[in-house]
């Protein structure tokens, strides 16, 4: 997915499974800094920005409350378009809330 991205991004936010050297050294290549909380297995303890971190929760959350509409988690739309429509239908429902 890194590969994909046109621009660098600041920070790539992950969660500990991604803690592998070659997903490390792929964000240091787009000159990003990795908020990856380390394994539990890994010798060196690498520092990261835990309140960065903590703030990928509110966009799991989200992406929580967006699935609770059932054809936006089976993705009955036929097309992308419809999907995106749909993803902006329920992201300002959301917003309403």
């Amino acid at each position: 997915m890194l590969a994909g991205l046109r621009h660098a991004p600041g920070a790539v936010v992950a969660d500990n499974a991604y803690d592998t050297n070659a997903v490390l050294a792929a964000i240091a290549c787009r000159h990003a800094e990795p908020v990856i909380p380390p394994k539990s297995s890994r010798n060196e303890r690498r520092a990261y920005d835990q309140n960065l971190y903590a703030e990928r929760n509110k966009a799991e959350r989200f992406f929580g409350r967006l699935k609770e509409a059932r054809g936006f988690a089976t993705c009955y739309d036929k097309t992308a378009v419809s999907f995106l429509a749909t993803a902006h239908l329920l992201a300002a429902l959301d917003w309403l809330r």
